[in-house]
């Protein structure tokens, strides 16, 4: 699903990762760990296609394609989903019209087709259930008033509304409370056409995740 090929990436004038090579399969849950400072979130941020990290050298491929000089919009096109550790409040932007735009994007790039608003209403409602989010949550505006706990839940609400082929879940357990995290685990499990690669500092979650590989960085290299 993801190759990545001798890659070195840099921010500003230093090189942050040096020299990378991780093949994760189609899949696969591949847990990417190390210490804090080794380089994981960098990875992840240079796989989404954020600019403000350079690729001084190497290769991203996505089945077989090369992303590497692709931006970020296209790369969640092609089916590379995101969770980060921190998401911004977005005010003035409901959960509900969010989630419309981007399932109709990723429709139109799939398919060619628009989405219709009764098919998207169907689907949200069956994700809704599926994770006990309240219907109010949906038109209040992204992040703005929720807990740590709330906010994962409303990735994973977007997680399952994209079914991407790719899901990278940084620090997911960040901020969960036990039950959440077992939300999460169980949702990944229900999942088994998205590949996902994780990061995660505490051993127990990655025990709900049951991880089929892992790769370790410790100063920006695999080691």
């Amino acid at each position: 699903m993801l190759e990545i090929k001798n890659l070195s990436v840099a921010f500003e004038t230093k090189e942050i990762l040096h020299n990378i090579n991780i093949n994760v399969q189609d899949g696969a849950r591949h847990l990417l760990s190390g210490h804090n400072g080794s380089g994981k979130s960098t990875l992840v941020s240079t796989i989404a296609g954020d600019p403000k990290y350079k690729i001084t050298s190497g290769q991203i491929l996505l089945e077989g394609t090369d992303i590497t000089n692709e931006n970020a919009t296209n790369r969640a096109l092609r089916g590379i989903f995101i969770g980060a550790q921190n998401v911004p409040e977005i005010p003035g932007l409901t959960v509900l019209s969010f989630l419309k735009h981007s399932i109709s994007a990723h429709m139109h790039f799939d398919t060619g087709r628009d989405l219709s608003m009764a098919e998207f209403l169907s689907n949200i409602e069956d994700a809704r259930e599926q994770l006990s989010i309240p219907r109010d949550w949906l038109n209040r505006y992204i992040n703005v008033g929720f807990s740590g706990g709330e906010r994962k839940k409303i990735m994973l609400l977007r997680l399952i509304m994209t079914k991407p082929k790719l899901a990278i879940l940084d620090e997911a357990d960040s901020g969960s409370d036990a039950e959440t995290q077992k939300l999460i685990a169980t949702t990944v499990k229900q999942m088994p056409e998205t590949t996902f690669m994780f990061i995660s500092h505490q051993s127990s979650f990655a025990d709900l995740i049951s991880p089929t590989d892992t790769t370790t960085i410790s100063n920006g290299k695999i080691i």
